[in-house]
């Protein structure tokens, strides 16, 4: 590779020199007058004493004289030449004059160019070598371009032989999953125990689930597990600009497998070159479908692929050919689904493991205020946590990174710097504070984890709400009483202010969802057990341009009619709810213009107290607590300052106050 670089680094400036070469000669020449003298021309002049320089040039071969030289008269670019053969005796009388010292102009031989062995060997046979050489450069460069339409057409696949790589143990929180794929392994090891029995190992397996569950990690730890060869490729290898190209790579994927069988191959998101043939608009895409043809083909044909397992990955299950689903190549499915709490808490425990803790951290704790987390999103809220650590010079991992973290995940970091109105900011404060009674009243609303006015993302403030228990089905009180929470930011408010503002709006748009869903797709209004929408319409023309609608014009007007009565009874409950506690709301929002974040814990003192908890030293507090205890004081560069720092700027302007008080 190098060689061939240093090759095409070389050669242009190589031809560059050749052509700017070529192009003085020719203008050097061009500029030039040569007048060819006849030899009666020549005798003339030379009695005349016309000749003012002359060069004589032997050449043996051709046994002449070459004469070149200057008239009176002549231009300074202009020369004469002419040829005067061996026997002639004027340039033996030109000679003899010269040694005289009777010549009259200036005289100059040369040496016979034909005598000379190197400019032989360079007029004669260089000429051939580098004309020979720029063929076979052309040749091998025709050569490479041929090979590479070869190698074109071959599978893109890498090989792994399992050996170092993961196993089931850095696989946390997939129990099930894993048990449904260690019949491969023991399939791998030993084949024979199925083959007595009669049985018959899937030949493919579909790992089916959203982004960052784990179902690659799960590949892999099979073939790690199983210590056999794995091929690994992605489902966009196959496609290619020319029909058959992918084709021609399943065709050499499974001739390499077959080499090495029992073996693993596994493609990675599947749904690129797995799609359901013959859908569009535009009709199908021709190179895809061939490689899906021939994938099907090689999976569960007319040839026997023995030994060889196909596991494959994708989160768009809906959309593969049911050819590709059918027994006989994809065999099983395996829903990968997001992890529930005590997965969540293994997967912390894996990722934890090169990370330095605080007495502090709980990993139970942080699983229960991370539902809905894949194990993707805990990778990254640990590595955060970690980053956050490092940049404020500590020795360990505590919760207030954890808890930024966490926040960061969710919601992207923190907008000190945003400036709001103190208008704004009340109505922030209220509409958080609207969200947290809602929650801390309604039993099947979920659990206030944390409330918070520092912007984040898009939001001006938000509300950490978390299931009280998490659930695979929801009734019809919990999903009324989650949209009632959703409203109570608006609620708020109206209450308050007797304003609203855009605050509300991802609010609103989650609670339309969940109400169109119940009476659409759930059965749960004045509609019937009917269900109306499909939750997924046709994923190649567009969700909603062909999203299935079982209903009437009259029956849709219906849908609106009754997802408003939803809406508004929700509405109506979270004002309710909000015009009895209103000393709560305005004891939370106090609390919040004052301390900006509140904690599970503060708002649950808050609660039973009606004040904040009492804090005897400044080093209980956080560092979120003490900026905020030193904006209130006017404290310069608090931003920048660390806990220490804080802590002493506010103990001396508690000083200063009381020396002030005693004069």
């Amino acid at each position: 590779m190098k060689k061939r670089n240093i090759r095409q680094g070389v050669l242009p400036y190589v031809f560059l020199i050749l052509f700017v070469v070529v192009v003085y000669f020719i203008f050097s020449t061009m500029n030039k007058k040569v007048n060819t003298l006849t030899y009666d021309e020549f005798i003339k002049d030379l009695n005349a004493g016309e000749v003012t320089e002359l060069e004589i040039t032997p050449k043996e071969r051709s046994a002449v004289y070459t004469l070149s030289g200057k008239l009176k008269g002549y231009e300074e670019n202009e020369t004469f030449t002419l040829n005067v053969p061996y026997t002639d005796a004027v340039i033996d009388d030109i000679l003899n004059e010269e040694e005289d010292g009777k010549l009259g102009f200036k005289l100059s031989t040369k040496a016979d160019p034909d005598g000379s062995t190197l400019l032989l060997v360079l007029v004669n046979i260089v000429p051939y070598v580098i004309l020979i050489g720029i063929a076979l450069w052309f040749f091998t460069r025709q050569v490479n371009v041929n090979s590479k339409s070869i190698d074109f057409g071959r599978s893109k696949a890498r090989l792994s032989n399992g050996e170092g790589g993961v196993t089931f143990k850095d696989v946390a929180g997939l129990t099930e999953e894993k048990e449904e794929v260690s019949e491969l392994i023991d399939f791998l090891k030993e084949p024979k125990k199925f083959q007595a029995m009669g049985a018959r190992i899937p030949k493919g397996v579909l790992l089916v689930g959203p982004p960052g569950t784990g179902k690659t990690l799960l590949a892999k730890a099979v073939a790690g597990e199983a210590n056999v060869p794995f091929y690994y490729i992605s489902g966009s290898d196959f496609v290619e600009l020319f029909v058959g190209i992918g084709a021609s790579r399943v065709r050499d994927m499974f001739k390499q497998a077959k080499q090495n069988a029992p073996c693993l191959i596994f493609i990675d998101e599947i749904d690129a070159v797995g799609r359901q043939r013959g859908t569009g608009l535009g009709g199908g895409h021709d190179e895809r479908e061939q490689t899906l043809n021939q994938l099907l083909t090689e999976m569960d044909g007319f040839g026997t692929n023995e030994g060889i397992i196909v596991i494959a990955a994708t989160n768009r299950a809906d959309v593969l050919d049911p050819a590709l689903l059918r027994p006989g190549r994809f065999d099983r499915q395996v829903t990968v689904n997001l992890p529930d709490i005590k997965a969540r808490e293994e997967i912390l425990a894996v990722h934890a493991r090169n990370k330095v803790l605080g007495k502090g951290v709980t990993l139970s704790n942080l699983a229960k205020r991370t539902p809905g987390f894949s194990g993707a999103d805990l990778e990254n809220l640990l590595n955060e946590a970690a980053l956050l650590a490092v940049r404020r010079n500590k020795e360990n991992i505590t919760m207030a990174e954890i808890d930024e973290a966490t926040d960061r995940v969710m919601m992207g970091p923190a907008k000190k710097t945003k400036k709001y109105t103190e208008e704004e900011r009340r109505m922030v404060a209220y509409h958080e504070a609207g969200h947290a009674v809602i929650g801390i009243k309604l039993d099947d609303a979920s659990d206030v984890q944390k409330v918070t006015i520092i912007p984040r993302g898009r939001a001006g403030g938000y509300n950490l709400m978390v299931p009280k228990e998490e659930k695979y089905t929801a009734s019809k009180k919990e999903l009324l009483e989650q949209i009632t929470g959703l409203l109570g930011g608006r609620a708020s408010e109206e209450l308050n202010f007797n304003e609203i503002s855009t605050g509300a709006h991802n609010d609103l748009e989650k609670a339309t969802k969940i109400a169109r869903a119940m009476v659409t797709e759930y059965g749960m209004s004045d509609l019937g057990l009917v269900q109306l929408e499909q939750e997924q319409g046709e994923v190649f023309l567009g969700r909603d341009y062909t999203k299935s609608r079982n209903f009437s014009n009259e029956v849709a007007h219906e849908i609106d009619m009754e997802m408003k009565k939803i809406m508004d009874n929700c509405y109506d409950q979270a004002k309710k709810i909000l015009s009895e506690n209103k000393d709560l709301v305005t004891l939370i929002a106090e609390s919040l213009l004052e301390y900006e974040t509140l904690t599970k814990e503060q708002i649950e003192f808050l609660v039973e107290n009606g004040h904040m908890p009492e804090v005897e030293t400044l080093s209980d507090f956080n560092v979120t607590e003490l900026k905020s205890r030193a904006k209130m004081a006017g404290v310069k560069g608090y931003n920048k300052m660390t806990k220490e720092e804080l802590i002493e700027a506010l103990d001396n302007l508690d000083k200063e106050k009381e020396e002030q008080e005693e004069e």
